[in-house]
């Protein structure tokens, strides 16, 4: 029997992946790879593009090079081990590490949850008060901002798993590609109500409220477009919107479906798929979209394009 944090009679934990076929496992690793190197690469390309061109050093894109490093970050918290792991036959994980990587995972996902209300908030002041964005959301606000949110999140993440009580007694084999809490939990013999309740607490504050703040905050956005008289005006603010839209869409109709619902006593192969989406597909989704409709992380890739083709070899 092992007390979480006490005792150490557990050791490791044996993960059962997504598949024990090893022809399936040898194409997902094939297929993560490809998605873990597009997912780096095209959140490292934004990121380098927003501290290299001026024209992107606006709050829209500052918040957004904090997104594309929470993208880097988490996706790397889960897929090289994955990829290690789809060829073994038993791949198994400390204790320890498990617990790193649960905590780590959680607090990304909060941030991210929490820094996509504060995009919304940014959207809402550029096209509600445009005379008055500049001043509102100046350098000194949103590293504020910014800086709140990852310390705030940190707490609200990181001394609940300090905290947290569970009991181990034997089984050790996580239904899952990776260490979620929700799988770990399963093993649990011991009570777990408090941990469900602060689960749930957790889960309202960091998840449903950042969700109900951005329908409230596109709800004010949506009555300020409806006044504007130009059809062309009504495009450029929606425009601006649209990246985010899609964004928050793929990711909160995700986690929401995964954590604000009723927790079954095993962990099912759907719910690891879900999880696969928001945890390897979406990293990768982002900036895509991102890049794709936007045209001044265009311009700033073709800028950065023409320099290093004028430079002499």
């Amino acid at each position: 029997m092992e007390k979480w944090g006490n005792a150490t009679t557990v050791t490791e934990f044996v993960l059962l992946g997504l598949s024990k076929n090893f022809k399936v496992r040898a194409g997902l690793f094939v297929l993560f790879l490809v998605i873990y190197l597009i997912a780096v690469a095209s959140n490292g390309l934004i990121l380098m593009l927003i501290i290299v061109d001026s024209h992107l050093h606006t709050p829209m894109y500052f918040f957004l090079s904090n997104l594309s490093f929470i993208d880097i970050s988490y996706i790397t918290t889960s897929v090289p081990q994955m990829l290690v792991h789809c060829f073994m036959d038993r791949p198994t994980i400390p204790l320890g590490r498990c617990f790193a990587q649960m905590s780590i995972s959680s607090l990304l996902a909060i941030t991210e949850s929490v820094l996509l209300a504060v995009m919304a908030y940014d959207r809402f002041v550029a096209i509600c008060y445009p005379l008055r964005y500049n001043l509102i959301m100046n350098r000194n606000v949103c590293i504020q901002l910014a800086g709140s949110l990852w310390v705030s999140t940190f707490i609200i993440t990181i001394v609940p798993f300090l905290t947290m009580q569970a009991t181990l007694c034997g089984p050790n084999v996580v239904n899952h590609f990776k260490c979620e809490l929700q799988a770990v939990l399963k093993l649990a013999c011991s009570d777990t109500c408090a941990s469900g309740i602060n689960m749930i607490i957790t889960s309202a504050l960091t998840l449903a409220l950042p969700f109900f703040f951005i329908l409230v905050t596109y709800g004010r956005i949506g009555c300020t477009v409806l006044r504007i008289h130009s059809t062309q005006g009504r495009s450029k603010a929606l425009s601006t919107c649209g990246s985010h839209l899609t964004v928050v869409s793929i990711y909160y109709g995700t986690i929401l479906a995964m954590y604000l619902r009723p927790q079954a006593k095993t962990f099912s192969n759907r719910e690891k798929v879900v999880a696969v989406f928001y945890g390897v597909v979406i990293p990768m989704l982002n900036p895509i979209i991102y890049s794709l409709r936007n045209r001044d992380v265009k311009g700033a890739f073709c800028r950065l394009a023409g320099k290093k083709a004028e430079e002499p070899s």
